[in-house]
């Protein structure tokens, strides 16, 4: 064997070890997190944990139930609010979008996504707050879709544009009209993919603490309507953790593995979703 050969040989072994390690690596980042949580706080999830309010300072026990059914309402308003801004505005630039606008429409997408939570939280607060003189599950809905837009936006035109032209052509030549061709066919071809799109940016902003500080803020207690300031696991974990009581930071824990398993299930459904590939609409 030649010089020459042996080099490269031991080159392509290295990298291999060497991406492979990094691959391994990385893995087990994900699984030190997840079982340092089921660690610390595993020994705190119970019924209690989910069905009763917090616990007044110095007693042991309690729950965060209304953190759960408020990081729910927040969720809900945010899927309501970004989905179909999101959705409405990938649709405009994969169908009718010239050069220069989709550019434009783009790039200031890009930039939304890049921009810190706590930004979008101040912004929210400005708009949502301020002139209510009060913080609200609203407001905070409210933050949480402006996150969930660009994301939903960019995802959703990447996947309608992924549909063959071949069926749109096949649609205009049968007579459909431009939106018809769209609502009934080039939509529900793309579906698993749009709603991957909607689940990622679901776990997106699942986990978002500083929108929540400026607009839902907090509550000990349940929070009925959508007017007043609720409770919510990613702000409530933030709370306990920084509070010098031991319950407390055991039920951050657990409150941190409630929301970790939250986004990894939704993960993984979108990733099973989007494993089935594309749908091809049939007569």
């Amino acid at each position: 064997m030649s010089p020459g050969l042996r080099w490269r040989k031991f080159v392509s072994g290295f990298m291999l070890t060497m991406t492979g390690l990094c691959a391994l690596v990385s893995v087990s980042v994900l699984f030190l997190i997840l079982g340092y949580l089921v660690y610390h706080g595993g020994t705190s999830i119970s019924w209690n944990f989910f069905t009763k309010l917090p616990a007044p300072v110095g007693e042991s026990g309690g729950g965060m139930a209304n953190a759960i059914v408020g990081s729910g309402k927040l969720l809900l308003l945010a899927t309501l609010f970004g989905v179909p801004v999101g959705f409405l505005g990938a649709i405009y630039l994969a169908e009718f979008s010239g050069g220069t606008t989709a550019f434009v429409v783009r790039y200031a997408a890009d930039l939304l996504n890049g921009v810190p939570s706590i930004v979008i939280g101040m912004f929210a607060y400005s708009l949502a707050v301020l002139p209510f003189k009060h913080f609200s599950t609203l407001a905070g809905g409210f933050a949480l879709g402006l996150m969930m837009i660009p994301i939903t936006l960019r995802s959703t035109e990447e996947f309608l544009r992924s549909v063959p032209n071949a069926l749109r052509e096949a649609s205009m030549a049968l007579g459909a009209s431009k939106w018809k061709t769209i609502t009934s066919v080039i939509v529900p071809a793309a579906y698993r993919g749009i709603l991957t799109a909607i689940l990622l940016a679901f776990a997106r902003v699942a986990g978002e603490t500083a929108p929540l500080l400026f607009t839902a803020l907090g509550n000990s207690f349940w929070s009925p309507g959508w007017h007043q300031p609720t409770a919510s696991l990613p702000v409530m974990i933030f709370t306990y953790a920084i509070a010098p009581y031991d319950d407390w930071h055991r039920q951050a824990w657990a409150a941190g593995l409630v929301l970790l398993g939250l986004i990894l299930v939704i993960n993984i459904v979108a990733r099973a979703i989007l494993s089935r590939g594309m749908a091809v609409p049939r007569s």
